[in-house]
């Protein structure tokens, strides 16, 4: 039904170098406007009229604004809307910010909660799934809105079930939880909080002894990078050891202004980690995913996971098949440095946790033996460790007892 994405695979070299889009449709804006992140938020493409106003729509993209209000809102900043190409209905940044008709049905097998997380909440707002560390819902809010978003059931307050954080309650939780080592702040973006709110969170969190790291997830240094400021990195340097995870999607996000405030978190000591999602039309062929994550090192943020879509209601028509996602993997090996190569995982539905999925590099097994392929399909066998025989252990004691001759 309506338009089918074009290859991106003719298109993809040409994503390879890094460019400022600005100020593309906003040319009426001061610099210092534009790189003000308050402005960016205040001008965010929120509606049907300033959305036609800057280009022409699909039928399909029409309903699916119209439609939008009722699940997830839309909402697009103007620096990520400025790489939307508005004469090409398959865009693959278009494909993931302006919705479509195809959201508003639900195919079988697709789940509201796809990731079973409100069944493993000990307090609202704190998942804890794993053993040593739980993930903190600290808010319902992006800069942007993502069109397979896994936590639509409450991200953006348009749909029908809220985001309740009790943050007390979850603070408590942690302090007489000792074998939480770890925690992950996601939501909605934390980084939209100010830097005093960020840091009351994170301080909190510092002075938990058992807690050794915390993680932050964030999409804002893609849609948002006028945000990392010089004066939030200072903050974020004191609570170190701070991960970041980032997710971009496709090469074509990681423009100068990104690349460029990527380098402020790392300038900063933060280490940070890429999750992509695999969507149709958008990153679903090896060398787009093979200049996204060359392109991704050359910014010090390293491929970490390559995501199964998960099975997010109304998202059919943006995921792939899971052999897609293989395939991906299978070309990237041997053909780019393994810091390249991120982990092709599926969210378990309804609560499984990550399950690693890569190609089969296992011909047979045997008693005693492995025998495995390479990239290039050629084959080697590798044996278990033959054990030391005992004959030969005391005959080298014998011999390490000897004189040693001057």
């Amino acid at each position: 039904m309506g338009d089918s994405p074009s290859s991106a695979s003719s298109a993809a070299p040409a994503f390879s170098e890094f460019r400022s889009h600005a100020p593309g449709h906003w040319p009426e804006v001061s610099r210092d406007d534009w790189n003000d992140p308050k402005w960016q938020l205040k001008n965010r493409i929120s509606g049907l009229g300033a959305l036609e106003a800057r280009m022409t729509l699909t039928d399909e993209e029409r309903a699916g604004v119209l439609l939008a209000g009722n699940k997830l809102a839309m909402s697009i900043t103007p620096h990520f809307f400025n790489l939307i190409d508005v004469d090409d209905p398959a865009c693959p940044i278009r494909r993931q910010v302006i919705p479509r008709l195809e959201e508003a049905w639900s195919a079988p097998e697709e789940l509201s909660d796809p990731c079973g997380e409100d069944s493993h909440m000990p307090v609202p707002g704190l998942v804890h799934r794993y053993p040593d560390r739980v993930l903190f819902l600290v808010t319902d809010r992006c800069a942007s809105y993502c069109r397979y978003c896994t936590r639509s059931r409450v991200v953006s307050g348009v749909g029908e079930q809220h985001l309740e954080t009790q943050w007390e309650a979850a603070f408590r939780y942690l302090e007489r939880t000792p074998q939480v080592r770890d925690v992950l702040l996601s939501g909605g973006d934390p980084l939209l909080f100010s830097d005093s709110k960020l840091e009351r969170i994170l301080s909190r969190l510092h002075a938990i002894p058992h807690i050794e790291f915390v993680r932050i997830g964030s999409r804002i240094p893609i849609f948002l990078p006028q945000r990392i400021t010089p004066a939030l990195c200072a903050m974020l340097r004191k609570y170190h050891p701070l991960f970041i995870s980032i997710h971009s999607n496709h090469p074509k996000e990681l423009t100068s202004e990104v690349r460029d405030a990527l380098g402020r978190l790392a300038d900063a000591g933060v280490p940070l980690g890429n999750q992509s999602v695999l969507l149709r039309g958008v990153n679903d062929d090896a060398e787009t995913q093979k200049i996204l994550v060359q392109k991704l090192l050359r910014c010090r943020a390293r491929p970490y996971y390559l995501y199964q879509c998960d099975l997010i209601a109304g998202s059919s028509h943006l995921r792939t098949p899971v052999s897609t996602g293989v395939d991906i993997i299978e070309a990237l090996r041997g053909h780019t440095t393994g810091y390249a190569i991120p982990q092709f995982v599926i969210d378990g539905p309804g609560g499984g946790g990550k399950i690693p999925i890569n190609p089969d590099y296992v011909v047979k097994r045997e008693p005693g033996r492995i025998t495995l392929r390479n990239f290039q399909q050629e084959q080697f066998e590798y044996p278990d460790p033959t054990p030391v025989p005992a004959s030969e252990v005391e005959r080298l004691k014998e011999r390490a007892s000897e004189p040693v001759s001057q």
